[in-house]
């Protein structure tokens, strides 16, 4: 079972992508620099706008979630995890997490990335406003 969805963002001047344990993308369009998890803004969805397919496939400690983003030609690919207990019910929210933690705005868990650990080319390309960010996330459960 798989299921891919695809959202875009954009950048913000204030993107600082340094959070040790998590990176979040959201459709608020404003950020302070207080956001450091925050990666990419303007977002065409949140949690609450996901497919129920691809919600149902994600609730599984099984179901493998490959979240990319590519801005501009750099590409950064986070490997994580579904649960059982992720609900999905934030309306403007999506944040992935290295921990266990599940609230609302949970995407996934167990990632083997955070904002801090996203290359130097990628992070640069966030900083500016006017750029695009396509963000391609896949749930993946093999039967």
């Amino acid at each position: 079972m798989k299921k891919t969805e695809f959202i875009i963002a954009h950048g913000h001047e204030n993107i600082r992508s340094t959070n040790r344990t998590t990176f979040e993308i959201t459709k608020e369009t404003h950020l302070t620099k207080r956001g450091d998890c925050i990666i990419a803004v303007d977002s065409t969805k949140g949690a609450a706008e996901l497919s129920q397919q691809f919600k149902d496939i994600a609730r599984n400690e099984s179901t493998q979630i490959t979240i990319e983003l590519e801005a501009d030609g750099e590409k950064e690919i986070v490997k994580a995890w579904g649960s059982p207990e992720l609900s999905f019910t934030h309306s403007t929210d999506l944040v992935v997490r290295r921990s266990n933690f599940v609230c609302n705005r949970t995407l996934a868990i167990r990632a083997d990335k955070a904002a801090c650990d996203f290359s130097n080319g990628i992070v640069e390309r966030l900083r500016n406003p006017n750029q695009k960010v396509k963000v391609t996330v896949t749930a993946e459960r093999s039967i």
